[in-house]
């Protein structure tokens, strides 16, 4: 199902384990979305990402290329209530800029889409900004484009 990763890189699914790899990950998307405050001012207690890297729901790959943290995605799997069946949404995808066009994005899609397999999910779903062409690229490279809207709806703050 696909091209293997190139032949330096090393696709690594984390586990709770693998926190210092995380926020590594953490820091590969702050510099990649020009959103390093985001990323890496506030980051959770190593009891929180250990415990999200236990869910079944959370899915979080590295791209390791001696030894370092180039890039990778985090994503979810979202049971679905129509059917028994899930769908898996790939929340951020990233890959340092040192490290693009290499063929990394790609190898972590496609290591994504064998894991879905495993799990029986039906789909793989993603964003990307209208004003992103490269991603728009790749995905359109890998799956089926369909025109939407994407709304963010404010909760409340308590107290």
């Amino acid at each position: 199902m696909g091209i293997p990763p190139p032949i330096d890189i090393q696709i690594r699914h984390l586990t709770p384990a693998d926190t210092d790899l995380l926020r590594a990950l953490l820091q590969v998307f702050g510099d990649a979305f020009d959103e390093t405050d985001t990323y890496s001012r506030r980051q959770p207690a190593s009891t929180y990402l250990r415990d999200l890297l236990h869910r079944k729901i959370f899915i979080a790959l590295v791209a390791l290329k001696q030894g370092a943290v180039v890039g990778g995605l985090a994503a979810y799997e979202l049971p679905k209530f129509e059917q028994a069946r899930s769908e898996i949404y790939i929340y951020d995808l990233a890959v340092s800029a040192a490290h693009r066009r290499e063929g990394i994005a790609t190898a972590l899609i496609q290591t994504l889409r064998r894991m879905g397999a495993k799990r029986q999910a039906h789909v793989i779903f993603v964003q990307a900004d209208t004003t992103d062409a490269p991603a728009i690229a790749l995905y359109t490279k890998l799956g089926v484009r369909e025109a939407v809207y994407h709304f963010d709806i404010p909760v409340p703050r308590s107290g």
